[in-house]
Parts: structure tokens; C-alpha cells; sequence
């Protein structure tokens, strides 16, 4: 069963319909389900399969091509000696087949490409002296390493420069997708449940996968993440140098972002690193974004170059917050789920969420058809910080939505004087923006907002069914 990727599902019909050659590259983040989407799409019917293993040698790569390309033509062939060789030999094999779509899967591609192999050089040549000009042919590559693939692959200035016919990224799940998935196990939760799983593995398949449907949430973390064998305990290592090639700089971005919750701007992020303003630090930044551990937002009246980087990668952020710091204590979840820092941690995990469905909040506000402009608001004073709106909703029809994100197990009781502090900021942010447009107070909670005094003075409130919309 494939769960969601409806998108990807439908760019991949396009290219086996297609009648011209097709050179697909498929690229996300380790356990994202990459293979499992390509496998499964496809039943597995491939005219040729491979996948690369990390850390072998160039002879062992080409060992395993030569077992593959045996197994698929039912010939014997000879170890090849180089990648230009295997390539012809594979075009040799492809050549001979009278097929209307012939389908070739590369996984783990980045893993073939070791030092001085010259793998790049001999793909470069499969595809345009052979490849290119074979209209049933879709050459399907896939890997999890996003430096290999932007930079050597979706962003060769050479050889390959423009040959990618077809680029997909696969995403996190979404909350929909995750309860698809949740359910599809034989996992019994409730929404509020659903969600702060979520806040802690974000949408990634494989460790949804990892659930026990026999336990509760709380000990599914703590067996998952601190207990000394817990299979996700040791991931937040591995998955950056799986994916990126010096894995340094990127976990010093996101450990620093971490104690960041409003996000800095490239330059504060610069001086606080203490790097220099380069291609690495450029191709870092990039690379998280692209790949969903960071957001990237123009804070409400800033111009472009004071934007402002934001970790908003759920699992990588509970990790830093919770996992690293309490590492020692096996059933650490089960004894802290009040803790003070379990509600710091939970009120800004549930923000993310938010942020991470944007457009199920507009469908809840009766505005996906309306232009938008989303971001984030500080209100200075004196030169001094006094507010924050973490979701700002600037929209063409002139209304703007100040988004109050609150992550309370009740309905969310809103006070007076904290009603006070709402009124109060939405007046300093009228006054210091000048805007002309209608302020909604708006909320989005786990279960509502408790319907006393001050809940008639909000304009809307959305609660987390919302966020499960397709």
C-alpha cells in the first residue's frame, strides 16, 4: 500500500506514459520512503535494479552491478573493470530487450560514486550517447545523500547539466498521512495523540513504522528514543552524515537554531558560528531548507535580506530539546510528561506543526483560493523587544489573521488579562505597521477554545481535526 505521495504518484504515470526518454531523479531525506515509493509504484517490475552501499569500494560496487545485471539478463557476464564499462554492458543487455517501456532503478546512487571512480564521467556518457535517445527508456536514480544530489547530479555544470528530466522530492508526511499510516499499523490513537507523535518523529514513515500498537504513546518514545538500545536513539548521528558530506556545519546550524526559537537572520547566524561568508555556509543553509529542517520567512515589514532561518524539523528538534539532554534515564518520557520542560518544549513543537500545515489552515479559514502572504512578527519598543506573532496571515481580501498556536490537552481558556495582551499587541502591531487591513485575532488549538467572556472577542478558531485535512 502506498500511504499519500498522490503528487508523486502522478509525475511518475506522466513519465511512464511519456514518449520520449525519461531521466528521473528521486531525492529526500534518509527513511523518508523513497525506495518504498519507487518499488511500489512499480511492483517491483524492473528491467534492471541496483542500490549502492555505503563505504564499499569501487570493486565491490561494480561486483554487485555485475551479480544484478546476471540476475535481470539471465547471462553470464565478466566483472567490469570500470563504470564506462558496466554502462556499456548495461546497454548492451537494455539494447537487446523489445519492450514497450523499459524501466531501470539506480538507488543509493551517490553511494556509487567513491573516490576517483569516475562514475559521474561514465553516467554522463550512458545517458547522452545512448540513453537520451531512447524514447521507452525511464532511467529512474534515487538517493538520500542531498549534497550528491543537487550539487553533482541536479546541479552538474557539465555533462549532466539539464539532463534530469524529472525532479522528486519526497516530503515528510503530513498529519493526514500520518494517521493514514498510524491507522494502516493497527495503532488505536486519538488525535491529540496523533499529533504530539508527530512532534516528535515529524512525518517520516520509517519511524512511524517503528510503533508497537500494543503500547502507549509515552512508552513507545521512551523505548524508541531513551532506552539504551532504542532504535531512534542513535538516528539524529547517522541521518546527518547520511545526507549531507561534511556533516559539521549542518548540525552546528541546527544545534544553534535549536536554542532559537524566533530563528536568526544569515548574519547573526555568521557571527554566532564564527564562519566565513561562503559557498560552504551558502550550500549548508540550502541544503537544510531543501530538505525541510529549516524554514526560511520574511519577518511581517522586513525587507528580503533581513529574513530570518527557523529550525522547524520536528524530530531533530525533539532530539536537541529532549532526547540529548536526559539521555541517562530509560523511562524518562513516562516520569516527565508534566514537567516544565515538557510544556516548554510541546508549546513550541505544536507551533511547528502549525507552520508545517499552512494550507490546512487556510482551507479551515475559508481562504485557499485567496492570495497570501505568511509570516512572522516582532514588535519593538524603544528599540526593545515587546511582542511576537509567530504566524502572521496577510491576505489580498484585507484581513490579516494574528494566529495565537496553543498546545493545551483542554480547551484552551482564554483570561482576561490574557486577552489584555492579545488586544494590546494587536494595536501595537496596527500602530507599527500602519496597516489599513482588518486584524482577526485568530486561534489554533488541540481542542478549542473554552467558550467564555473573552471567546467572542476572537474572530476564529480552528482546532487540530483542521491540520488533518488532505
Amino acid at each position: 500500500m502506498i500511504i499519500g505521495r498522490k503528487y508523486e504518484q502522478r509525475i511518475l504515470r506522466e513519465c511512464v506514459d511519456s514518449d520520449s526518454p525519461e531521466f528521473i531523479a528521486v531525492y529526500g531525506r534518509r527513511r523518508i520512503g523513497k525506495t518504498y515509493l519507487i518499488k511500489h509504484f512499480f511492483k517491483e517490475k524492473f528491467d534492471f535494479y541496483m542500490t549502492g552501499s555505503y563505504n564499499s569500494t569501487k570493486d565491490e560496487q561494480l561486483e554487485d552491478f555485475r551479480a544484478q545485471l546476471e540476475e535481470y539478463s539471465g547471462e553470464k557476464w565478466s566483472r567490469p573493470t570500470s563504470w564506462r564499462e558496466a554502462f556499456r554492458m548495461l546497454k548492451t543487455y537494455l539494447s537487446k530487450l523489445n519492450k514497450k517501456i523499459i524501466i531501470v532503478f539506480i538507488d543509493e546512487m551517490p553511494w556509487l560514486d567513491t573516490p576517483r571512480s569516475r562514475f559521474i564521467s561514465a553516467l554522463e556518457l550512458f545517458w547522452n550517447s545512448w540513453g537520451d535517445s531512447q524514447a521507452n527508456l525511464k532511467f529512474i536514480v534515487c538517493g538520500s545523500a542531498t549534497t550528491w544530489m543537487t550539487d553533482k547530479l541536479l546541479g552538474d555544470k557539465g555533462g549532466l547539466h539539464n539532463r534530469v528530466t524529472r525532479r522528486i522530492y519526497i516530503p515528510p508526511f503530513n498529519l493526514c498521512e500520518t494517521e493514514q499510516m498510524l491507522e494502516y499499523r493497527g495503532v488505536k490513537w486519538n488525535r491529540h495523540q496523533i499529533v504530539e507523535c508527530y512532534m516528535t518523529m515529524g512525518g517520516t514513515p520509517f519511524y512511524l513504522a517503528k510503533v508497537n500498537k500494543s503500547q502507549s504513546l509515552a512508552q513507545n518514545i521512551d523505548r524508541m528514543f531513551f532506552h539504551h538500545a532504542g532504535e531512534l536513539r542513535s538516528e539524529y548521528d547517522i541521518l546527518f552524515r547520511s545526507l549531507f558530506n561534511d556533516s559539521t556545519i549542518y548540525r552546528r546550524i541546527v544545534e544553534l537554531l535549536a536554542k532559537k526559537a524566533e530563528g536568526m537572520t544569515r548574519d547573526e547566524m555568521i557571527a554566532s558560528l564564527k564562519v566565513s561568508d561562503g559557498g560552504k555556509f551558502s550550500e549548508a543553509l540550502k541544503n537544510l531548507v531543501t530538505c525541510d529542517f529549516l524554514r526560511v520567512y520574511k519577518a511581517y515589514g522586513k525587507k528580503e535580506r533581513d529574513r530570518l532561518y527557523q529550525l522547524t524539523d520536528l524530530f531533530t528538534l525533539f532530539y536537541l530539546k529532549q532526547v540529548r539532554p536526559n539521555s541517562d534515564t530509560e523511562d524518562y518520557w513516562m516520569t516527565h510528561i508534566d514537567s516544565p520542560s515538557h510544556r516548554s518544549w510541546s508549546g513550541y513543537a505544536f507551533e511547528q506543526v502549525c507552520l508545517h500545515h499552512i494550507s490546512q489552515i487556510k482551507a479551515a479559514l475559508g481562504i485557499s483560493g485567496v492570495q497570501t502572504d505568511v509570516s512572522a512578527w516582532i514588535g519593538y519598543e524603544g528599540g526593545k523587544k515587546v511582542a511576537q506573532i509567530d504566524l502572521v496571515i496577510d491576505r489580498r481580501d484585507q484581513v490579516i489573521n494574528l494566529c495565537e498556536m496553543k498546545f493545551s490537552l483542554n480547551e484552551f481558556d482564554i483570561t482576561a488579562a490574557y486577552m489584555k495582551k492579545l488586544i494590546d499587541r494587536r494595536e501595537l502591531f496596527r500602530k507599527s505597521t500602519g496597516t489599513r487591513s482588518a486584524l482577526h485575532i485568530t486561534f489554533i488549538t488541540l481542542n478549542g477554545v473554552k467558550h467564555n467572556t473573552q471567546w467572542g472577542m476572537i474572530q476564529s478558531e480552528i482546532t487540530a481535526d483542521a491540520l488533518f485535512r488532505d
